[in-house]
Parts: structure tokens; C-alpha cells; sequence
């Protein structure tokens, strides 16, 4: 999760998103390829130059639409636009607890990252922002099942079952990205508490995962019950779902 911008950017990570701040520390090396596939996509998700907002002359803002992502094409995977149109749904504010909200941005990513054995991964993502609160979406297709990767996530990691699909929940934390307007300067560490859910691609857990990363502005660890209700929502409306139940 990175934060951008003059001062400090948010954006979210996950086992499939990348920045694990802290929570690869300690995993093996599968569990340390798994963190740095987070960490890029995450710090692609914050770095979005993406600015959905609008004002009226009464200071009203209306909700932000999806913007970037990827050309739509034929693909096994699915792409960051595909994502942010599931994420971005007319109430997703309710769902966070915030209704009344409008999101201030929206937008999707079709990123992917490349491991040290030439491997390359697609991790695209999506992420909507809201003046409390920031969501993100995204899709990891590493191959790897969820069940019993709670060990490689840190402390705290709780393996569980959503959607009647394996699924662990577990402590995140987004980067901070500090930079001067005229680019001679930048600046990075750690951000605010992310709670992320990863859950996976079907029902046999044969490899790859869906994730759910959510933290607030005001740097509080956010909720489960919050997450969850996301999640749940979210996920059956993201293409091939139901195609992998």
C-alpha cells in the first residue's frame, strides 16, 4: 500500500498486492516472493495518477468514476478495470461503514511482476478511495493455494473459510511516500495499519487468489466485521467467480 503525493500516499497490499511492510518478515522464501508481489502492486496502486474528483460550486462531490486499466481484451485473467467496475459498486460507502460518502477517486491497474527465476505474474488491482477510508481489489495469478499460507503472513494470521472458499485474514501496513513537487527529493517508510482478506480463485484452491485490503485515514486499524462485509459483496461480482465456485 503506498501514499502518494506532496505528502504521505496510501495504497494497499496484500498477499497478491505488494508492499508487505512487515508481514514477510520471517516467511520463507516462497512467503517472500508471495510479500514482494504485494509490495509492486501495491506501490502501483498508490502511485496511480488517477484524480476521479469534481467539485460543484456547493463544495458537493459527486462519486468518482473508474478511470486507467488496461484496454479491455480476451484474457484468463481479469483485468484492473474489470476489477475497480466490481470494487466501485453504488454502495460500497454503506458497506464501509461511511454512508453518504462519495469516493474522491477510483481507478484500476493491470500490473504485473516479474520474479527472480524470469517468472512473470499478473497482479492487476483496483482501488477506491474515500475521504475515511481506502479500499483496494486485485488478483494474484501466482498458482499458489491459500490453504496454509496463514504461517507465511505473520503473527496474527488467521487461516479461515469465505464464501466457502479457503481464506486468510491477516495484518498489513501501507508505505509512505513523501516527494518534493519539483522531483529532486523522495522519501518512504512505513505508512498506517491495513487489515487484508485473501481468498481464493475457486473453490478447490488449485492456485491463485483474490484480495480485499482495507485502512483507514486516520491511521486506526480497521475493522474485520468491515472487511468481511466487503469481501463478501465484492467477490461474486468479479468476472469468472462463479465460474471457479
Amino acid at each position: 500500500m503506498v501514499d502518494d503525493g506532496g505528502a504521505p500516499a496510501e495504497g494497499a497490499s496484500s498477499k497478491g498486492t505488494s508492499a508487505k511492510g512487515t508481514s514477510a518478515e520471517g516467511a520463507g522464501a516462497w512467503g517472500q516472493a508471495v510479500a514482494a508481489v504485494a509490495l509492486v502492486a501495491a506501490l502501483g496502486i498508490g502511485l496511480w495518477a488517477f484524480q476521479g474528483t469534481s467539485s460543484s460550486s456547493d463544495g458537493a462531490q459527486p462519486p468518482a468514476t473508474c478511470s486507467g486499466g488496461e484496454a479491455e481484451k480476451k484474457s484468463r485473467h481479469v483485468s484492473g478495470a474489470q476489477l475497480c467496475a466490481a470494487l466501485n459498486r453504488p454502495d460500497l460507502a454503506e458497506l464501509l461503514g461511511t454512508p453518504g460518502q462519495a469516493a474522491k477517486t477510483a481507478g484500476g491497474s493491470g500490473s504485473s511482476v516479474k520474479l527472480g527465476n524470469g517468472k512473470e505474474i499478473a497482479t492487476p488491482s483496483a482501488q477506491v478511495e474515500f475521504e475515511t477510508c481506502t479500499v483496494t481489489l486485485s488478483a494474484t495469478y501466482d498458482g499458489h493455494p491459500v490453504a496454509g499460507s496463514a504461517a507465511l503472513l505473520g503473527d496474527g494470521a488467521r487461516q479461515r473459510t469465505v464464501l466457502d472458499r479457503p481464506a486468510v485474514v491477516y495484518a498489513d501496513r501501507t508505505i509512505s511516500i513523501r516527494f518534493r513537487l519539483d522531483g529532486s527529493d523522495t522519501d518512504s517508510g512505513p505508512g498506517v495499519p491495513a487489515r487484508t482478506l485473501t481468498v481464493a480463485q475457486d473453490a478447490k484452491d488449485s492456485g491463485g487468489s483474490f484480495e480485499v485490503s482495507l485502512w483507514r485515514a486516520d491511521g486506526a486499524v480497521p475493522d474485520d466485521a468491515v472487511l468481511l462485509r466487503v469481501a463478501e459483496k465484492v467477490l461474486p461480482t468479479v468476472p469468472g467467480w462463479a465460474a471457479g465456485g
